[in-house]
């Protein structure tokens, strides 16, 4: 199986299409979001060409295709414009012999991880920052953000297959 894995979207019309137009590419089974897909949200700027409505148009007709978790800007109003859920916690997903604790990272997080078994690989985003780490008992990894990266990062997502996570840039 296939993972497309992006977070942070912040309602960017620009970055999503671009989101998009790997997504095509890469032909993933399963578009992994790690929240805050419309709302910016208080302490960030507006990102590239903020368009909430246009972003939901983009992502309903992947609907099918789309396992979200809930994101510290994502609200209920927001899963009114999405034609796929977008409120759990957490999804817990065990792929190719990996388990996968995807979170968007508010609640739990690299510094405040739940408690997993060991070897578990806790996703989040939230921290805008594409990381992966190893710790005693799980393994941190963050794709970034799709629309505002911060530490340097760049635009970017991250691809799941054959047990191995690979972050990819947005930009050419």
């Amino acid at each position: 199986m296939k993972l497309m894995i992006a977070s942070d979207i912040h309602g960017s019309a620009y970055w999503c299409k671009r989101l998009l137009e790997k997504y095509n590419e890469e032909s993933p089974d399963i578009l992994l979001i790690l929240g805050d897909i419309l709302y910016h949200g208080p302490r960030n700027d507006l990102p590239r060409d903020y368009a909430p409505k246009e972003v939901a148009a983009m992502l309903n007709p992947l609907a099918d295709k789309i396992l979200c978790v809930r994101g510290n800007c994502d609200s209920e109003v927001d899963g009114m414009v999405l034609d796929f859920p977008i409120m759990a916690e957490y999804a817990l997903l065990h792929i190719d012999g990996v388990t996968i604790f995807a979170t968007h990272g508010h609640k739990y997080s690299e510094d405040n991880p739940p408690k997993i078994p060991a070897g578990t690989v806790l996703l989040c985003g939230h921290t805008h920052i594409a990381k992966i780490a190893e710790h005693e008992g799980f393994t941190y990894v963050n794709p970034g953000s799709v629309s505002i990266p911060k530490e340097g990062t760049g635009h970017g997502y991250m691809i799941f297959e054959d047990g191995e996570f690979i972050r990819k840039p947005l930009e050419d």
